[in-house]
């Protein structure tokens, strides 16, 4: 999948030297169709980490997509430079007018604090309200999932006894989803969060359906009977050596983390983990996007997108 991001973004280069194809948006100008339009919203401190993880998936099917980047207007990121927003995100404000073919919703490091203690949760509301008419299918992944969840259904979030860190396995509870079409019976899947949403509640939802989980890390996949909504409870986007970085700044604030889980070469902390999850984690978004964005949305957006 050609992904047309800005030639200058700093996720272009470490694409290409990962033999990624990178659209440049002059070629992307002069082709004769309409790119799918997905939009970003970055919650993560790490902005550039995230954004390079998450594009790194866009990138795999022939379709080509056109990825604009969202930050929070009401939150200060701390971690990113105001020049790197400024040069490559807008705002909610700046799109509130636009049409989308699909949009997904980061993880944030907030999920021990309550939903409406969140410093941008009115904005991160409005954002979720809009899309259900200016989005055609919104992907949200772990924290992002969880505020998705609780304020399109209802369902809260449930703080841990331990942080669930670590890579698991999961099995597909609905073969016959589309969204985990060409996924093995057991995969695997990274974690790494203090929250869980449960299990019961989701059954329990006339709206909702489970499409993976683990009997150790708890439901993965879950998504609304209409494919509006696609919720991802792990992080599939990590990179190999993510759980090792936040093991490692855990373990120097003192903070004596559990060894993440199936993840170092026989639990050793001082050896180089491998990715056990890379090729499922990339069908996961590039179903997502064939079957529930570019086989389903409206070729003239401006039609609407329900």
């Amino acid at each position: 999948m050609p992904i047309r991001i800005p030639d200058s973004l700093p996720a272009t280069q470490i694409l290409e030297s990962e033999n990624i194809f990178v659209m440049t948006e002059f070629r992307a100008m002069h082709q004769d169709i309409r790119p799918l339009r997905v939009l970003l919203l970055n919650l993560m401190p790490t902005k550039i980490a995230t954004e390079t993880q998450i594009l790194r998936k866009l990138s795999n099917t022939p379709l080509q997509i056109e990825v604009e980047l969202l930050h929070m207007a009401t939150h200060e990121s701390r971690n990113v430079s105001e020049q790197h927003l400024e040069t490559f995100y807008r705002t909610f404000d700046q799109v509130r007018n636009e049409r989308f073919d699909g949009m997904i919703i980061t993880g944030a490091p907030v999920e021990l604090l309550d939903f409406e203690q969140v410093d941008y949760w009115d904005e991160l509301k409005q954002v979720m309200e809009w899309s259900k008419t200016n989005v055609h299918s919104v992907l949200h992944i772990c924290w992002g999932a969880q505020a998705g969840i609780y304020y399109h259904y209802g369902i809260n979030k449930h703080e841990l006894d331990h942080k669930v860190s670590g890579v698991f396995r999961h099995w597909v509870v609905k073969p016959s989803s589309p969204w985990v079409r060409g996924f093995d019976d057991l995969f695997m899947a990274p974690h790494s969060r203090y929250t869980e949403v449960l299990a019961t509640d989701i059954q329990n939802h006339p709206l909702l359906e489970i499409i993976a989980a683990s009997p150790e890390a708890g439901v993965y996949l879950a998504k609304s009977d209409d494919s509006r909504h696609f919720f991802v409870f792990g992080h599939p986007e990590y990179d190999p050596d993510t759980l090792k970085r936040e093991y490692v700044r855990d373990v120097d604030k003192g903070i004596d983390p559990d060894v993440p889980a199936n993840y170092f070469p026989d639990d050793d902390p001082t050896r180089e983990p491998l990715s056990t999850w890379r090729a499922h984690a990339q069908l996961l978004y590039t179903n997502w996007l064939n079957y529930y964005v570019y086989q389903t949305t409206p070729y003239d957006l401006s039609q609407g997108v329900v």
